[in-house]
């Protein structure tokens, strides 16, 4: 998606709140953008659209992102903690101009947390690791019904339907 159009759908006070983000660290903004980019493209060769649904292969999509989100800012600042909590604020924010019902959001907040998590063990690994480790979580992803399931499933990766 070019960025032109990414802007365009958002209305001021969603601008000024990414702005007021982006004012915040600078200098993690390419990083973030090359990693939104590269989960795009693997989630794409990979799932096809199935990643933009709420199965599988979204829960894969929220996790890598996250993830490579803090591995690249981590290859700027070196510092881990930094990282995972631009990542946060990052997600949390797209979460939060997103038009998702509750469930869907707390799905994928819990999979975005996962992802950061992932982070601390695989912060200096090849992307190639990323998605073979991701993939192997993804086949013991736990199908959720009700949003207070999620804490059921504190170290498991969540979806709402299986069509994948």
């Amino acid at each position: 998606m070019k960025i032109r159009s990414l802007i365009r759908r958002f209305n001021f006070w969603q601008l000024f709140k990414i702005a007021g983000l982006a004012i915040q660290n600078p200098s993690f903004i390419f990083p973030t953008l090359k990693a939104t980019k590269k989960t795009m493209l693997i989630c794409d060769s990979l799932y096809g659209n199935a990643h933009n649904k709420n199965g599988k292969a979204n829960a894969f999509r929220h996790a890598l992102w996250n993830l490579l989100i803090c591995q690249k800012t981590f290859m700027r600042s070196k510092n881990e903690e930094k990282s995972i909590l631009w990542a946060k604020k990052v997600t949390d924010l797209h979460e939060k101009l997103a038009p998702n019902k509750t469930i869907e959001k707390a799905m994928d907040l819990h999979n975005n947390r996962l992802g950061r998590a992932y982070f601390r063990e695989l912060k200096n690994v090849s992307e190639q690791e990323i998605i073979i480790f991701l993939q192997e979580n993804i086949r013991k992803a736990k199908l959720i019904k009700d949003i207070t399931e999620t804490g059921n499933f504190y170290n498991d990766l969540v979806y709402l339907f299986d069509k994948s």
